[in-house]
């Protein structure tokens, strides 16, 4: 993990949207589709090379390779992982669903004219976990690095899904106990984590559970219960995590990647020190969304633990505003004030693009709000660190 006593580093969370011709190969191949297997690797190769040169033109220090082989940040496991099978037939529903249900059937009631659009792989665990696609992880891992290394990237790391959020969209129907799952679940992704970090990248733990949680899966559950259920989360991930070195691993928490009402948000003061009990060396925290924008003085009353990093989003990943870089500047030159200024690294409230078809900011938008980060960033730097940012 780069730390910085120069300026204030920038990066993002990980998806960005993918190149058409390139979505559709992954579709197919997401569906059980026959494809071109060696078209597909040279063009992902390309698109990785183009999209990580284009993160470092606007400005970002910490690179990922835009999830680009990925059909979403999560279901992406299936493809990896034996144990996976079927379709779950039931919703996934949140508590914005059921407090606006007029303001749901109108935003969600329809998936448009797009024949694709309705393709959410969201199968079941129904037998023994075991992890599968090393080749497809090392092809991911070759790619990033080497754009990275060409690139001039400062560093690169790679997001991988958490226990939790496997488990909430694709339920054990196997396993006797939940707690049996996730410990299946953590003994097969410890082979992901473990490879991305041993490569020299550094692996992000994808946890919108970790937050989100508390709207969808458990919804109806009393903060305690949440709560409960999330420790056992955090117990379990960190046994998958417990051979890396903290320095290597960043824990990405959100409320969900979606301009919804977000009224059933858990507040961040109930699950941070759940949190921060995760092995990492930084976590990556929504924070600019009207939901949440607030909750920077959260960090006046809790310690950042020593050696920590903090990469707070400030930029939001939802709406086609561009945020003013004197905004972000203000943004980080509050969390610094309070974390420590070597501590702050400037980073994006989600992902652009979860999925293949979850782009809720055009992609033209979406290079100029990350221009507006690194542009705040360079004027946050000059307020900390007292000298012109490079």
């Amino acid at each position: 993990m780069q730390y910085s006593t120069e300026r204030i580093l920038t990066t993002h969370t990980g998806s960005l949207p993918r190149p058409p011709d390139l979505a559709e190969m992954v579709i197919s191949a997401s569906v059980g589709e026959s494809i071109d297997e060696r078209a597909f690797a040279s063009r992902l190769e390309e698109a990785v090379r183009d999209v990580v040169r284009q993160q470092v033109e606007a400005g970002i220090d910490v690179v990922s390779d835009g999830e680009f082989s990925k059909p979403s940040f999560a279901s992406y496991v299936a493809m990896r992982i034996e144990g996976f099978g079927g379709q779950n037939p039931e919703p996934r529903i949140f508590t914005d669903f059921e407090a606006f249900p007029n303001w749901a059937a109108q935003a969600f009631g329809s998936v448009g004219s797009n024949p694709r659009a309705p393709v959410v792989q969201r199968p079941m665990c129904c037998g023994p976990l075991s992890y599968r696609d090393r080749a497809g992880l090392q092809r991911d891992i070759t790619n990033l690095k080497s754009a990275a290394t060409d690139s001039g990237a400062v560093e690169a790391f790679m997001p991988a899904a958490s226990l939790g959020i496997i488990a909430e969209i694709m339920v054990n129907r196997y396993y006797d106990s939940e707690r049996a799952y996730l410990y299946a679940l953590a003994d097969a992704m410890k082979a992901e984590y473990s490879a991305i970090a041993e490569s020299g990248l550094v692996v992000q733990v994808d946890a919108p559970d970790a937050a989100m949680g508390k709207s969808s899966q458990f919804r109806h559950a009393s903060i305690q219960e949440f709560r409960n259920a999330l420790g056992e989360r955090v117990e379990a991930l960190n046994h998958a995590l417990a051979d890396i070195p903290e320095e290597q691993i960043r824990f990405h928490v959100c409320w969900g990647n979606m301009a919804t009402p977000h009224v059933g948000d858990v507040p961040l003061r109930d699950i941070v020190d759940l949190v921060l009990r995760v092995r990492a060396g930084a976590y990556s925290i929504e924070a600019s969304n009207p939901r949440h924008a607030h909750e920077w003085s959260v960090w006046q009353d809790v310690k950042l633990p020593e050696g920590r990093i903090l990469i707070p989003g400030v930029i939001d990943s939802t709406s086609n505003y561009v945020e003013h870089p004197e905004l972000v500047a203000q943004r980080l030159v509050q969390y610094a004030k309070l974390v420590g200024r070597e501590n702050v690294i400037a980073g994006t409230d989600c992902g652009f693009s979860q999925g293949w078809n979850m782009i809720r900011v055009h992609p033209e938008v979406q290079w100029a709000k990350l221009h507006a980060l690194a542009e705040g960033a360079k004027l946050a730097s000059q307020d900390l660190f007292g000298r012109k940012a490079a």
